[in-house]
């Protein structure tokens, strides 16, 4: 192993030996139970892992972790939102119609994957995107609910495509 990559390998040690536990009592704060922010705290580790290079540099390694951290909780919080829209979808439904915990389990992984390939759009992309996927709405009815117009709406929606090709791909 190249000495630069022991160095790296010392910096990442470092790194997490002086600030996990910080980090972890942080997002504890900020989410209000200690198993999330145990989870968090080991994804954004992993996340420091994927740029390593970047860690000798740092002057600033809290702000640095802080940022990371943010971005998981963002995607932490979208993912219970999206996963408690559909548990309230599933609430007024009739038995009969529910689908089997299996397939409840494989829509939400499906959901799960859907909003990562969305996540980089902007918000109003994202949600005529969605209008028209999910709800089937015409681009004059997303206009009028985003009240932009229905030639914006198409681009939005072609954006929304792209991003989805993208993510396959």
């Amino acid at each position: 192993m190249p000495n630069s990559a022991l160095l790296t390998g010392d910096a990442v040690h470092t790194l997490y030996s002086r600030h996990h536990g910080w980090l972890h009592n942080w997002l504890r704060a900020k989410l209000g139970n200690s198993f999330d922010a145990a989870d968090l705290a080991q994804d954004t580790f992993i996340r420091v892992l994927r740029h390593r290079q970047e860690i000798e540099a740092l002057r600033e390694p809290r702000a640095y972790l802080t940022a990371i951290a943010k971005r998981l909780m963002l995607n932490h919080h979208r993912r219970r939102a999206l996963e408690q829209a559909y548990l309230d979808a599933l609430a007024v439904m009739p038995p009969a119609l529910a689908p089997s915990v299996e397939q409840r389990l494989l829509i939400l992984e499906a959901l799960h994957e859907i909003d990562e390939m969305l996540s980089g759009l902007p918000g109003p992309v994202r949600e005529a995107f969605l209008l028209a996927q999910l709800e089937g709405l015409s681009h004059g009815e997303i206009a009028a609910r985003l009240d932009v117009s229905p030639r914006t709406v198409h681009r939005y929606i072609a954006r929304g495509y792209e991003q989805c090709i993208l993510a396959v791909a």
